[in-house]
């Protein structure tokens, strides 16, 4: 099912983008920073477009201390430039 994503606004299929990576949840700083409910579920629906853009620019550990939210992954130039990009596509 199509829903709008939460990043371009675009309606497409989502995936669910975890603002720390699950790669990152069995590290001792993030889990001692979160619980793992938290890591589990806190995140957004965002196209695939969207979603390889943001594991594009960033690597995993960069997303969980810098860009775990939404607001915060606008914080990213390259991101934010995107997501205008596509906008338009």
């Amino acid at each position: 099912m199509e829903s709008n994503c939460e990043l371009c606004e675009r309606l497409k299929e989502l995936t669910f983008h975890h603002f720390i990576p699950k790669t990152l949840h069995s590290n001792k700083l993030f889990k001692k920073l979160y619980t793992i409910q938290y890591m589990n579920t806190h995140g957004i629906n965002v196209c695939e477009d969207c979603h390889g853009a943001i594991h594009k620019f960033h690597s995993e550990k960069e997303l969980g201390r810098y860009y775990n939210s939404k607001s915060k992954l606008f914080d990213s130039e390259k991101v934010r430039n995107f997501v205008k990009w596509i906008k338009n596509r």
